[in-house]
């Protein structure tokens, strides 16, 4: 354990399940989960799960009589078209008793806290939380809690804690323990928007980081052996590093999975409940090697602590297969004609699913063999037992598995594993509550008068119930502390064990063990009842009516300005003598920075610098680093935003596009925070940008109207993982200087990579995204400030694209012309993102809707 770590973490932490439907929910009750996180209907990361408005009184009076908190996923950007509704749906949440809503938009969030400010605001992982500065900025529009990036260590982890902890604040905080792990920072992932038409933070996730890549050195295709999956990571497993979690004070433990069944979740949670009941008790560990074995076997693309125990980027990103794999149970040594010899490194049973993977020699998309297990033999005779450390020959049922398409090497792994089911079973269908809550009773028995019986939970709610006969003289034995911890603790068949006992005894008394039997039914009937009631909480709609004030939305006027961000002093010589109304810096290396600055300001042009999109607790130099450079800032992180509301003299700043404004009250609330201009999310379409002009104002969008999409930002470095054998950047050798890398991907288009100051990897989209179908509409909608960006382009190809946009502007204004130019340029163009659906909706609130939110107080 650390020694700078708090000795006595503050509180107990939940430990949170995930639910996808009523199998799940009951799972997770069972197993002793102390929270639930679902969604409802819409406005979820998760949209083919989840339960119905109608079913979400009944889902929280369960939860709430069982014990449980459940908390709803409103973990998506909303768009401004959906803000009314997205306030009808906070209401009803609010009013059926959900104990925290998990938000990703900043709007939704400021508009939370003021419409249902009863109803506590989680900030979701989403927001990409990854400093102490960060969960300030989520604090400041109302979340109580946040859920920290999955990249983080526990140093970094305890760090957060610390900075939060010196500067008074009392935000949670929560951290995944178990799951899937997204290649990309959630809520920076744009793979399935730039490839798919349609949006990770929007709850419609493609998997891109699940597909095989080519990938290119130097435009070589390097041979990645059994690698082909190369940004899809391992699953994350953080059983053993619960003590150091609770330790440095994390609030909850998360295990990730709304799309799992019910045995997924009843098994992680029964492991994490018991983990973390044997951490508070300071006992060690005492979850078995079979349960872990049955975490694997139940769904797992390879466990491990990965980011939390520090980083490894040969290990976190494995690439062998995308898929669940279980436990591995051994090695093909040879083909038989009736079958498969293996030795075996687990045992195995008639009935166990197996499948061949042959990642090592086979194309990665084709169909693994595989099936379920007949039996094995050894020299020609059938064995009761196949135990690990033997040679044995696996026979399947006639035609299950081609033996032209095993080869010895191969691995085996069980996908399926019967016995599991049987020992998972009793948590799936057991009648009665499993895992129970404790209850204090307190006795009152006076010879004469009527008994009283007051139960009081964990929560500290309470009920009082008399019973319907006085007690009388004792005959022979008087009623006392043993027979009425007997009588009154069975409480069986109920959510309850009687943790405590107090009894007031006057007189030598009798009561009837019926009466007594009674007293307890109707008690604890009574506190269920009133644990499951739903409390009392105000709302206050403030979207139903208008302001009437139309200022905001005065169109900007003058020429279109073209500001442009390179990334290599090629690009940027070239940009000086376009001189554009602006240049951005956006190199590998800051500390290079300072001579390109001076050169931008010696050519007399405005210059910025491009902050990272994320900062951890030992980079907080950055900000120093940014701000010493005397230039603009493009500000790509919240947590840097937060920092810098602390300087007085601070530069121009200009939000971008990771930010995630998607809305007006968004807009407005990161607007508010002294930014200058925004540029909306990617997430936004052409019109949804118009739409933003119009309620916000369109003087305060910068909108990008050329660039590539940046698909990926990994913490995984592939640099470091494919060209070299180190684990981090102080022992890799730093390729990402010497070497260029792309994806190629199964189309055959090529996507670039390139690194940044933390090593964290950007995979870009080959082709740029073109707004050109849509400026006519932008600048009828007042928009004048249009950024070109640029990734691997030439010095020509820049002045190319930069006077294709400015002959544009110039008139006359002929899309189809700029779309030839742009495409004949480099790699071509895609409309990408900002496709507008021939369906799109209607609907617009009117401009003044959102206007009397601008002085919304910040929390």
């Amino acid at each position: 354990m650390s020694s700078h770590l708090p000795a006595q973490p503050p509180s107990k932490p939940e430990v949170m399940s995930p639910v996808g439907g009523w199998p799940q929910l009951r799972a997770a009750v069972q197993a002793g989960a102390d929270a639930v996180f679902f969604g409802v209907e819409a406005f979820h990361a998760r949209a083919k799960v989840g339960f119905s408005n109608e079913e979400l009184p009944e889902i929280m009076r369960f939860l709430h009589q069982r014990g449980v908190k459940g908390y709803v996923t409103f973990n998506v950007l909303v768009f401004d078209r959906e803000l009314r509704e997205a306030e009808q749906q906070l209401l009803h949440l609010s009013e059926c008793g959900v104990d925290a809503i998990i938000v990703q938009d900043v709007g939704v969030a400021r508009l939370a806290a003021e419409a249902v400010p009863d109803l506590p605001i989680h900030g979701s992982t989403q927001m990409s939380i990854t400093s102490a500065e960060g969960a300030l900025l989520a604090r400041r529009f109302g979340a109580s809690r946040v859920v920290l990036g999955r990249e983080l260590s526990l140093g970094d982890i305890a760090r957060i804690r610390a900075q939060l902890d010196k500067s008074g604040s009392d935000v949670e905080l929560e951290t995944f323990v178990h799951g899937a792990l997204c290649v990309s920072y959630s809520g920076q992932c744009f793979s399935s928007e730039a490839w798919g038409g349609r949006s990770a933070n929007r709850g419609q996730c493609a998997q891109a980081c699940r597909l095989p890549y080519d990938l290119l050195v130097d435009g070589v295709r390097r041979d990645l052996g059994d690698a082909r999956y190369l940004l899809s990571p391992g699953d994350l497993y953080a059983l053993h590093q619960v003590p150091e979690l609770m330790e440095i004070g994390v609030q909850c433990l998360k295990i990730e999975g709304r799309y799992k069944d019910a045995e997924y979740v009843a098994l992680t949670t029964a492991a994490y409940r018991q983990a973390v009941d044997d951490a508070w008790a300071g006992l060690p560990l005492s979850v078995t090697g079979q349960q872990e074995r049955d975490l694997e076997q139940v769904y797992s693309r390879g466990l491990g602590p990965h980011f939390l125990a520090g980083t490894n980027h040969q290990t976190v990103v494995r690439g062998r297969a995308p898929r669940h794999r279980g436990v591995r149970v051994g090695t093909v040594l040879s083909v038989t004609p009736r079958g498969v010899v293996a030795r075996l490194s687990e045992d195995l049973k008639a009935g166990d699913g197996l499948v061949f993977d042959a990642a090592n020699w086979r194309a990665p998309e084709g169909r693994e063999e595989g099936g379920f297990l007949y039996g094995g033999w050894q020299a020609g005779q059938p064995l009761d037992t196949l135990s690990a450390g033997q040679d044995i020959e696996l026979r399947f049922a006639k035609g299950a598995v081609n033996p032209e398409r095993v080869r010895p090497g191969d691995w085996l792994w069980r996908t399926q594993d019967p016995a599991l089911d049987a020992r998972v079973r009793p948590l799936i269908d057991a009648a009665d509550p499993l895992h129970t809550r404790p209850l204090e009773m307190a006795f009152v028995g006076r010879v004469g008068e009527l008994p009283e019986l007051t139960l009081t939970d964990e929560g500290g709610r309470s009920v009082t119930v008399t019973g319907e006969s006085v007690i009388g003289e004792a005959r022979n034995r008087a009623l006392d502390a043993a027979t009425l911890r007997e009588q009154l603790g069975k409480l069986g068949g109920t959510p309850y064990h009687l943790d405590g006992l107090t009894c007031e005894l006057e007189g030598a008394g009798f009561l009837p063990i019926s009466a007594l039997n009674a007293l307890r039914r109707e008690a604890t009937a009574k506190l269920t009842e009133l644990r499951g009631q739903v409390p009392q909480r105000r709302a206050t709609p403030l979207l139903e009516t208008s302001s009437g004030a139309l200022a905001e939305a005065a169109l900007a006027v003058g020429e279109p300005r073209l500001h442009l961000l390179v990334r290599t002093p090629e690009q940027l010589d070239a940009a000086i003598a376009a001189r554009p109304e602006s240049i951005t810096l956006d190199y590998l290396e800051l500390y290079g920075l300072g001579a390109s600055v001076q050169k931008v300001n010696e050519a007399g042009l405005s210059v910025r610098v491009a902050s990272p999109r994320i900062l951890k607790p030992t980079e907080q130099n950055i900000q120093k680093f940014l701000l010493s450079l005397g230039a603009e800032l493009l500000v790509r992180s919240g947590g840097l935003l937060e920092g810098l509301q602390e300087v007085a003299q601070r530069p121009t700043l200009i939000g971008d596009f990771s930010l995630n404004a998607a809305n007006a009250l968004s807009s407005r609330a990161l607007l508010a925070l002294g930014l200058t201009r925004l540029t909306p999310t990617h997430d936004l379409n052409a019109e949804q940008v118009s739409d933003l002009a119009a309620l916000v104002g369109p003087s305060k969008l910068e909108v990008i109207a050329y660039g590539h999409l940046p698909v990926f930002h990994t913490e995984h470095c592939v640099f470091c993982r494919f060209l070299s054998s180190g684990t981090d950047h102080t022992n890799c050798g730093h390729p990402c200087e010497t070497h260029s890398l792309a994806l190629r991907d199964e189309r055959g288009r090529q996507h670039p990579v390139m690194a940044d100051v933390g090593c964290r990897n950007t995979v870009f989209e080959g082709r740029a995204q073109s707004a050109a179908p849509h400026l006519e509409r932008w600048l009828a909608a007042g928009l004048r400030d249009f950024r070109l960006e640029f990734v691997h382009q030439s010095a020509a190809e820049l002045t190319e694209v930069v006077a294709a946009h400015r002959a544009y502007f110039a008139g006359p204004r002929n899309a189809s012309e700029l779309e030839r130019r742009l495409a004949a340029t480099g790699p071509g163009i895609t409309e990408g993102s900002l496709f507008v659906p021939p369906a799109f909706a209607a609907g617009l609130p009117e401009a003044d809707a959102f206007a009397g939110l601008t002085a919304l107080p910040m929390m």
